[in-house]
């Protein structure tokens, strides 16, 4: 074997070193995102999941949003991404604890019955007006001692909840897409596809609320989202019950 040949075999074995080396660091790279998404969700290799799905309150007739339906798409696709599969029942058929399977919850507690079961139970600083008269208050949430009132097509609020019953770890999450239009729901589903590593390199395994505003909904959809505030605390500390009228008694001559 002269020179020539022996160094052609040296580069064809050295690049396909580089190139095996090369697969083996993207592949532990792709695993270990993966690994990561799988915890923040709850999603380990063929898991169970739940998706739950609202009515739509504008509907005499047990139909679903069509931007409620879009939610659920992109919900299926973060599941599929993990390895995992989802069931989805609506909200009246859901019968059973939380904690054993993920959930993915969507629609406000007006519309979801299972929404209000878990904001009851679990964000008791959380109340939203489900009057159907209209008014300013109308859909409005007040968390803590702040109130948020909706402007329909231009301010819009949406509550983005990932939470756990126990110790974080120990059961699989619940997340809560709890809005005040149905386009919002699609909105916050959006946001913690495109943010679910961000937000599970700051909060882990962890409870957290947050509460976004969907900016200009006529125009731009749910595309444009912003978040105003992490009100986890606030959401969790429950509402202080409002003391009872004092009567007045006037002293009889």
């Amino acid at each position: 074997m002269n020179d020539d040949v022996r160094n052609i075999v040296l580069g064809v074995l050295a690049a396909g070193i580089s190139a095996a080396l090369g697969w083996l660091a993207r592949t532990y790279m792709w695993r270990r995102k993966l690994r990561r998404k799988q915890a923040f969700f709850g999603l380990p290799d063929n898991s169970e999941s739940l998706l739950v799905v609202n009515r739509d309150a504008g509907s005499a007739d047990l139909a679903v949003h069509r931007y409620d339906v879009f939610a659920l798409l992109e919900l299926s696709a973060l599941i599929k991404d993990c390895g995992a599969h989802a069931e989805v029942i609506t909200q009246d058929a859901a019968r059973q604890g939380f904690g054993e399977r993920t959930e993915f919850c969507v629609g406000g507690p007006g519309s979801n019955r299972r929404m209000a079961a878990h904001m009851d139970a679990m964000l008791p600083g959380v109340r939203v007006n489900t009057d159907p008269e209209p008014g300013p208050d109308r859909l409005a949430f007040q968390i803590g001692s702040e109130r948020y009132r909706m402007e329909q097509g231009l301010t819009e609020y949406v509550l983005l909840a990932r939470l756990t019953a126990g110790q974080p770890g120990l059961t699989r999450p619940v997340f809560l897409f709890c809005g005040q239009r149905a386009i919002t729901n699609q909105a916050a589903t959006r946001y913690l596809a495109r943010n679910h590593e961000r937000l599970a390199r700051k909060h882990g395994d962890k409870s957290f609320v947050l509460l976004l505003k969907v900016v200009n909904s006529q125009a731009y959809g749910p595309d444009v989202v912003e978040l105003v505030a992490d009100v986890t605390r606030a959401a969790q500390t429950p509402l202080p019950t409002p003391a009872p009228p004092r009567n007045s008694h006037r002293a009889t001559p």
